[in-house]
């Protein structure tokens, strides 16, 4: 008989598993067994219905910068399936692909259904069993296979992964937006500052980027990145935090060259009229007054004195806020955490205590920054496990 293979969540890892499986060896039976009553549903809702599939790593200096847990597990397995050779693999199959200015890659169509499509035919040509509304409780509910492979995605608490027998690291959230309680703020909605800086003073947890004020405080993809590299750290302090933004994103000397050249083009405008470039004029006038007080909508920027001017530069690029929570609505697509990287073989990703044992994308303790890195992390280790058990028929 044909050796059987189970595997647990229908979402773009066990798809792409499946299919790169089933290609590898055509004789195995490959049957995906879904929870829910659809599949792929992360994947109709990722990048605003346009699905980021990967990144082109144009400016990806060191894999930590893009995943700050699982970096070392990644360099390592993208020896045998990279960004590259994700791209090629899309468009072999005919879905064109671009790469967007930021280095994000979406299909040509911008339509994340062309992905599912895809799947979904892919599956259908190989032969891949697809099961929906077929919930695992425990592994011994999968004796009749022969390999068991884990794609079930990133889970909210440690509970829902109990059932798997591993050592775990605990998920929290990550990729979220802030919580900013500062009513000036919140009234410039809308606003987005193209090279912003946001930190964490005491840590070395900082990240820059587009950010997006909102009405509950800050998005975008600078606060999704902080929001990434210090998942543990806001978990830990209660989501409660001091911040301080950049909104230049240029140090101290350079801001107060800036103050300079205001006062000289502008002496005689006043300083809440005439906003440094590139600011919104709206922000500048917030920003100015915060450091200035009512003296920022009566004083020309020409009579400025020298604790004004650092105060002004200050604020350009060590503004501080207080971070009061997660955003109020749970918008989280990713967390942080799940089976221990320490419990599976780095080769392969079979459990170290369960032989024929295998994980793949989120639910392992292995997590991206926005931009298509998460995408890639499924890619990447769920065509490892493929060739893994491929490897041993």
């Amino acid at each position: 008989m044909n050796r059987r293979v189970a595997i647990v969540g229908g979402g773009a890892a066990g798809f792409f598993l499946a299919i790169n499986l089933k290609e590898m060896c055509p004789q195995l039976e490959v049957t995906i067994i879904e929870g829910g009553n659809r599949v792929l549903r992360k994947v109709e809702i990722s990048g605003g219905g346009r699905c980021n599939v990967t990144n082109s790593f144009e400016d990806v200096g060191n894999l930590r910068e893009v995943y700050p847990r699982g970096h070392r597990l990644m360099g390592r397995l993208f020896k045998q399936f990279d960004h590259r050779s994700a791209f090629q693999w899309f468009e072999r199959r005919g879905v064109a692909l671009v790469v967007q200015e930021d280095h994000c890659v979406f299909p040509r169509s911008q339509d994340a259904h062309t992905i599912i499509r895809l799947f979904q035919s892919e599956a259908r040509r190989l032969g891949v069993i697809v099961k929906t509304g077929c919930k695992v409780q425990h592994l011994d509910e999968l004796a009749a296979y022969d390999y068991i492979c884990i794609t079930t995605g990133g889970q909210p608490r440690a509970e829902g992964l109990s059932w798997l027998g591993q050592e775990l690291a605990e998920p929290v959230p990550s990729l979220f937006t802030l919580s900013i309680g500062d009513e000036g703020l919140t009234r410039l909605t809308g606003l987005v500052i193209a090279h912003a800086q946001a930190m964490i003073p005491g840590t070395k947890l900082r990240a820059s980027g587009p950010l997006l004020i909102t009405h509950w405080g800050m998005s975008g993809p600078c606060i999704l990145k902080l929001s990434s590299y210090a998942a543990r750290h806001l978990h830990d302090a209660g989501y409660k935090s001091p911040l301080l933004v950049n909104w230049l994103g240029i140090d101290e000397n350079e801001a107060m060259a800036v103050v300079g050249d205001m006062m000289r083009q502008w002496p005689q405008k006043l300083v809440t009229t005439v906003a440094p470039q590139p600011l919104q004029q709206r922000l500048w006038a917030y920003l100015a007054g915060k450091a200035l007080g009512n003296r920022a909508a009566q004083a020309p920027w020409g009579s400025l004195n020298a604790k004004e001017q650092r105060r002004l530069a200050s604020v350009l690029t060590t503004d501080d806020y207080r971070i009061t929570g997660r955003a109020p609505h749970r918008d989280e697509f990713v967390t942080c955490g799940g089976v221990a990287l320490s419990a599976v073989n780095p080769q392969s990703l079979e459990s170290r205590t369960r032989p024929g044992l295998f994980f793949a994308g989120e639910v392992l303790d292995i997590d991206g920054i926005t931009g298509g890195f998460n995408f890639q992390a499924a890619w990447t280790t769920a065509y490892t496990v493929a060739q893994s058990i491929a490897s041993r028929q």
